[in-house]
């Protein structure tokens, strides 16, 4: 049988509340005697009581625990950024729950649901979909709630993120540099703003280019398969683009696939830029040229944000989008 204080209660003969006020040492303040106090804590010790942290915690109204609510695990961006937030909650002296929605709106919706009733401190969030009012009304209402590294773009809820638009107009202003003027662009989630704005900046650097005709946006989600069945039917038309801007880590590496299965060298007969910035792209023949996000210092922001606001702390900032860097590679041919 699970102990509690009301076995223990029982079998000392004394009330709930007297064990309570004992257990939590109260015992002097509601001047139990000694005698009491000492036959229930030998109680306790004798039976291995354990007390209940929830409980403790809800009398208390703190949890010491951050939801992080993330789309997917399985992409090292998520997983890099996760893992660090993990990290400085994890110092902070607090735990994290964490929730996979694998990109699926209900399943951000439910894990927010989730959390509430864990009773969460506060809530770190990846956005899935462009419905803001549940999470706008939770972070008025209940708990701060902090988005990381998309947001939603007529909403006034506090964000880090990264400057993506410059990051795409700085990827495809680099290859227009290198003589490239059919180049492709292979997006991910549509309903995502950060990547609604790389596609912007790749667009608006065609456009003053004189290319602007000549964009070519392809593909919905941030995945390998998507990049790879993209770049299969970029490859086979007549006018097969000379460079591909592939939005993500995980695209990246479906393009890569669909150019080793059509026997095209990078850069000789291709170029590539991918967003995203991973050590192994440094051991791939060639190297690969990448834009690359601040994900640490986002994630280390957002957590420091986001128990500023658990605090009481007014940080006078709620937005805040980090600039990107190019790292240059050699998948990038001039022509």
């Amino acid at each position: 049988m699970k102990e509690s204080l009301s076995t223990i209660a029982e079998r000392v003969g004394v009330s709930v509340t007297t064990v309570s006020r004992v257990l939590s040492g109260n015992a002097e303040k509601y001047r139990i005697s000694k005698t009491t106090e000492a036959r229930i804590r030998a109680e306790a010790e004798r039976c291995n009581y354990v007390p209940s942290l929830v409980a403790q915690s809800l009398r208390k109204r703190q949890t010491k625990t951050i939801g992080l609510l993330t789309p997917s695990l399985a992409n090292p961006y998520f997983a890099e950024m996760s893992s660090v937030i993990v990290s400085e909650v994890h110092r902070r002296g607090y735990t994290t729950l964490v929730i996979d929605t694998m990109e699926d709106e209900r399943n951000f919706s439910d894990g927010f649901s989730l959390m509430l009733s864990r009773q969460v401190e506060g809530i770190l969030a990846v956005p899935c979909g462009q419905d803001s009012r549940k999470v706008e009304q939770i972070n008025h209402d209940l708990v701060p709630v902090m988005l990381i590294d998309r947001y939603y773009e007529e909403s006034a809820l506090p964000y880090v993120s990264t400057n993506n638009y410059k990051g795409g107009y700085d990827a495809a202003r680099l290859l227009i540099k290198s003589g490239h003027k059919r180049i492709a662009c292979i997006q991910g989630v549509r309903t995502s703003a950060p990547n609604n704005e790389r596609v912007r900046g790749y667009r608006d650097a065609l456009e003053e280019a004189g290319l602007g005709g000549e964009a070519i946006v392809a593909g919905n989600e941030f995945s390998i398969q998507n990049g790879y069945l993209e770049a299969k039917l970029l490859l086979s038309r007549k006018d097969r683009p000379t460079a591909v801007f592939a939005l993500s880590n995980n695209i990246t590496l479906g393009v890569l696939k669909a150019l080793k299965e059509a026997h095209l060298h990078i850069p000789e007969d291709i170029s590539l830029v991918s967003f995203d910035n991973y050590a192994y792209m440094d051991y791939m023949e060639p190297p690969i040229t990448r834009v690359s996000q601040p994900v640490e210092d986002m994630a280390l922001l957002a957590t420091k944000i986001l128990f500023d606001r658990i605090d009481g702390v007014s940080t006078g900032v709620s937005q805040l989008r980090l600039s990107p860097t190019i790292i240059q590679g050699e998948s990038v041919g001039r022509l």
